[in-house]
């Protein structure tokens, strides 16, 4: 009998063991999907539409003047247009096989850096930085897009290690990094940049780079710190507003201030005043908005759900087989907590401001259809059907 014959009968039996018909790739997708970590993120988006709602009045506040009037709840409407483009594209991207998201992430990844590239070109400036390129009515910011993409693109490059030691693949994954974080620290992008870096240190890792190596990776990236703050003003000016109070650290004060204004309990939705002398309440500074107005304990609510994405993706990798699927999913999920951990970490007045949005709570179209296509690829690699044993069998069904 062949493969193919096997597949058709183990299909058969697990849909007669279901008790359903529905053998379409959306049936199929409903049993495979990991549906604890579906709930996760509907939460999470869940969660963000209200803060956004919380968060608007000040931002429009802020936004209005002269002419210009922002209706209050301007930004919550829209946030919630975003969501319902959004979900869409998780939910498409996640029924894609692992060959074909693999191969979906590759020509993104090809298309968002020549983008990139082209940012200093075409792209729009605003407060300073020139990271989003116009299209029609809207703009978007190409790294947003491309930090899930060249994730998947480097977890497939280093996997080809595991094939042929001799290909040279740390060295080209290092080049290709490097590239990145020029064009980033072009426009200039230093939080992105950091983000960029680590998600490779982690891919190493991942990829049994031998500690010698990764200890000298790790010196030379405090190397880089370092001569970021000598030579590189944005890094030099975040870097002593942070460590030393020198020059204006009016957001951090007042994201800070108003992130223990609510207490443990908060002041209840609409009732916070901290919140409208932030300068970016809606997206940078939206934790600590959650924090007046829903109090600590939400604020740490919200971290442990980060957290459980975290855990549940890694669980979920004990199991597999694919070098590839292991590092690309990983990967993700590398770049999706340490994107929330430096929004928190700021918000607490624990690191630098970096312009970082909170993944799914904080406003912005780039940055809700961007991780909504990154959480659909980690969706797709970590589909399971679990009726059906880890064979040879089924490492060829699912197209690995």
């Amino acid at each position: 009998m062949t493969i193919a014959a096997r597949t058709g009968r183990i299909r058969e039996k697990v849909a007669s063991r279901l008790g359903r018909s529905d053998r379409s790739a959306f049936g199929l997708w409903f049993w495979e999907i990991d549906r604890v970590l579906l709930l996760l993120v509907f939460v999470l988006i869940s969660v963000g539409l209200i803060a956004v709602a919380a968060a608007s009045p000040a931002a429009a506040d802020r936004y209005s003047g002269g002419n210009v009037v922002v209706a209050p709840l301007h930004y919550f409407w829209r946030q919630l247009g975003w969501v319902a483009l959004g979900l869409p594209v998780m939910i498409g991207v996640s029924m894609m096989p692992v060959q074909l998201a693999r191969r979906f992430a590759l020509g993104s990844a090809a298309f968002f850096s020549v983008m990139l590239a082209l940012v200093p070109l075409i792209g729009s400036e605003a407060n300073g930085a020139r990271r989003w390129i116009g299209v029609g009515i809207g703009q978007f910011q190409p790294s947003e897009f491309l930090k899930p993409f060249f994730v998947v693109s480097l977890a497939w490059l280093l996997s080809l290690r595991a094939q042929d030691k001799s290909l040279p693949v740390i060295p080209l994954s290092g080049i290709l990094t490097g590239l990145i974080a020029i064009l980033l620290m072009k426009q200039p992008d230093f939080g992105q940049t950091i983000i960029f870096g680590c998600m490779w240190l982690a891919l190493l890792m991942l990829a049994g780079v031998p500690i010698r190596i990764m200890g000298m990776l790790a010196g030379a990236g405090a190397v880089g710190v370092v001569l970021a703050y000598l030579f590189y003003p944005v890094a030099t000016q975040r870097i002593d507003n942070f460590l030393f109070s020198a020059g204006d650290t009016y957001q951090v004060d007042s994201a800070h201030a108003t992130l223990v204004a609510g207490g443990f309990f908060g002041t209840g939705p609409g009732g916070g005043e901290m919140k409208f002398h932030l300068p970016e309440a809606h997206t940078d500074y939206i934790f600590s908005v959650i924090g007046e107005e829903f109090g600590l304990f939400a604020c740490i609510a919200i971290a442990a759900l980060f957290l459980a994405i975290v855990v549940r993706v890694f669980v979920k990798l004990l199991d597999e087989e694919d070098p590839f699927v292991v590092m690309a999913a990983a990967g993700l999920t590398v770049q999706f907590a340490i994107q929330a951990l430096i929004n928190m970490a700021v918000n607490v007045n624990l690191a630098p401001s970096k312009g970082m949005t909170l993944p799914f709570i904080s406003y912005g179209g780039s940055s809700m259809l961007a991780l909504s296509a990154g959480f659909g690829l980690l969706l797709a690699f970590t589909r399971r059907n679990p009726y059906l044993t880890r064979s040879p069998y089924v490492v060829k069904w699912s197209g690995r």
